[in-house]
């Protein structure tokens, strides 16, 4: 997130990030009692969103894997993604 806002401040007039799309797909069962693992890379770039894919992990077992389409958004409109942006969201693709 300090990609987007170094500050951290999360404004909602600063803050240029929505949350276009979000899927899960629950594999199995996640206990209270038990460590989750949570792995994030970045699936896709687009030229105005990105694709974040989420995996949970308990007892090296994959219980729930999702993906969440974010969009840059600048005064309420998409947005190109910066260069400089894409550059550091490709150094956390998933292979």
């Amino acid at each position: 997130m300090q990609i987007f806002d170094p500050d951290l401040t999360l404004e909602k007039n600063k803050f240029p990030l929505i949350m276009a799309h979000n899927d899960f797909d629950y594999l199995s069962p996640i206990y209270f009692k038990f460590e989750v693992e949570i792995k994030t890379y970045i699936s896709k770039i687009g030229t105005k969103s990105f694709t974040v894919y989420h995996e949970a992990w308990q007892q090296g077992k994959l219980c729930t894997k999702g993906n969440c389409v974010v969009v840059y958004i600048i005064d309420g409109q998409t947005t190109p993604l910066p260069d400089d942006i894409k550059k550091i969201l490709s150094g956390h693709m998933i292979e």
